[in-house]
């Protein structure tokens, strides 16, 4: 089996504060096979590659994506083609690898046959963790029917069948049916419309949704399925309905206030907030076709972001790291990084996306981390990223070379030096 030796690497990843200077790190298969800063020999078949004190890291991991989210207005999605939405959605994907993530968690469309497109190379993207169609009640935030629809069972039957997003489901027994649905389909974790949102044309950013029952009910059966579910939250009534129902991970939550905020903590949930899709869209929504009434919902939470992430943190919070970004924003994605940096610190930003979000999602043993026995995910960037987290920006300007599952998927190296 061929491999790969990188040489005179500077390692950085969340478990140290500082860089470690001069190590080697030898990839055989899928697999690191070695770490070390004694320089061992290269076997005969592999490829070396001579840093030069270039900075190697995990490939980043990003918990909160919508790889299928190829427009800012959500409700074109259902009148694509699936031929042409899957073609801009490997575009996306593609675009991510790129810029260093490797691995990455769906937060409503995406579905296995994606996940296992990309484990087989049928297109070049991140390891895909999918939910399938996220769930939200009727009159929900996957609820994109105009107002003129009657909410009939045949109706809502077309409306899931077309939804490229999510599905309805009201009532204990729907959502117990709709949760073991989209797990049979092969679903890693169950995404949850437990609040109001922005993007949703209807539902105020207030409104808590989903009954205790219900909330309680879908936890029940993501957790019989020896997995989990996430919650959309930005309330702090409707945080806590969720944790204490039971889900894994709270996104978003801009207006979680102290006390919730030990609630998450005590109830050992994790926040994946997603502050830099709310700055691409204040930035560029009018611009890319937002919706007005999205614009208007979104000046309620845009300055509230960075506040909500001080709350969890001082809480004693888990901070995973997610974007939620739409259509032409995907670029944005790393900007998230700088963003967290500013109340987490850069070593606190890079652990949210490498040790937290990797235990999100039951992986912590398998990526995150440049050590023997762990999948060969790694990244070279030009710079130090405890020093300037923005060298991990730039729509991946500074990250020459991505590696995935042992195979090098970009190497711009001689083009940088060029």
């Amino acid at each position: 089996m061929s491999g790969v030796v990188f040489r005179n690497a500077t390692l950085v990843d969340a478990t140290r504060e500082e860089p470690r200077e001069g190590f080697a790190v030898v990839v055989e298969g899928d697999r690191i096979r070695e770490v070390s800063d004694s320089h061992p020999g290269t076997p005969e078949s592999f490829r070396e590659i001579d840093l030069g004190g270039a900075t190697l890291m995990p490939g980043l991991i990003d918990a909160h994506v919508h790889v299928k989210a190829t427009d800012l207005d959500l409700s074109k999605l259902m009148v694509k083609p699936a031929s042409y939405l899957y073609a801009q959605t490997a575009a996306i994907m593609k675009g991510m690898l790129y810029r260093g993530f490797t691995t990455v968690r769906d937060a409503a469309g995406a579905d296995k046959g994606l996940a296992d497109a990309v484990d087989e190379n049928l297109f070049a993207g991140p390891r895909l963790r999918v939910c399938g169609l996220a769930l939200s009640q009727t009159g929900g935030h996957s609820d994109l029917r105009p107002v003129s629809v009657m909410s009939q069972a045949s109706d809502v039957e077309r409306h899931n069948q077309i939804q490229q997003l999510g599905r309805i489901a009201d009532g204990v027994d729907e959502c117990r049916r709709a949760a073991r649905d989209e797990l049979r389909k092969g679903a890693h974790h169950i995404k949850i419309m437990a609040g109001g949102g922005v993007s949703s044309p209807f539902d105020p950013i207030e409104n808590t949704q989903y009954s205790m029952e219900e909330l309680t009910a879908i936890c029940a059966e993501a957790k019989a399925w020896q997995t989990y579910a996430m919650a959309h939250t930005y309330t702090p009534e409707a945080i806590s309905m969720s944790v204490r129902a039971g889900v894994r991970t709270v996104e978003h939550c801009n207006l979680i206030d102290a006390e919730t905020a030990k609630l998450v903590a005590e109830k050992g949930a994790y926040h994946v907030p997603t502050n830099i899709t709310y700055w691409a869209l204040n930035k560029h929504g009018k611009e890319f076709g937002f919706p007005d009434i999205a614009i208007e919902k979104l000046k309620v939470i845009v300055e509230a972001g960075l506040g909500a992430l001080e709350k969890t943190r001082d809480a004693g919070v888990k901070i995973g790291f997610g974007t939620d970004l739409l259509g032409p924003c995907h670029h944005y994605q790393a900007n998230e990084f700088s963003l967290s940096a500013e109340v987490l610190g850069t070593h606190g930003a890079i652990k949210t996306s490498l040790e937290t979000a990797a235990e999100i999602m039951y992986l912590e043993n398998e990526i995150g981390r440049i050590e023997a026995g762990y999948k060969a995910d790694l990244i070279v960037v030009d710079g130090n990223p405890l020093e300037d987290i923005g060298c991990l920006e730039h729509d991946g300007a500074k990250i020459p070379l991505v590696m995935k599952d042992g195979y090098i998927f970009k190497d711009h190296r001689d083009a940088r030096s060029a």
